[in-house]
């Protein structure tokens, strides 16, 4: 007898703990929510995007500074080797720097 009212009691603790979880979700506290979490989800996303612009920008910087030392040290290289000719040694690092760079 025990067993039997036991067995009523966890089916009627089952279904009010359904109908609490139904009226959960149906009511405005669980869109909430899931509003309150989608929204970080979108502010993540956000300033991520940000940030990868940010850092494009900085390496297309870098690479135009890169570029423009580059050039620099191969044009004194041109300048040096018109003023001295044949007697400057060869500098197969800034000779790479040309052929890397066209």
């Amino acid at each position: 007898m025990k067993t039997v009212a036991g067995a009523k009691g966890r089916a009627m603790g089952q279904e009010t703990k359904m109908e609490m979880i139904y009226d959960y979700l149906t009511g405005t506290q669980f869109k909430h929510r899931v509003d309150s979490i989608v929204e970080r989800f979108e502010d993540m996303q956000d300033n991520l995007r940000k940030e990868r612009v940010f850092i494009e920008k900085q390496w297309a910087l870098r690479a135009k500074q890169i570029d423009l030392v580059i050039a620099s040290a191969v044009g004194m290289h041109g300048d040096l080797q018109g003023l001295a000719g044949r007697s400057m040694p060869e500098i197969k690092s800034v000779e790479g720097l040309l052929i890397e760079n066209g």
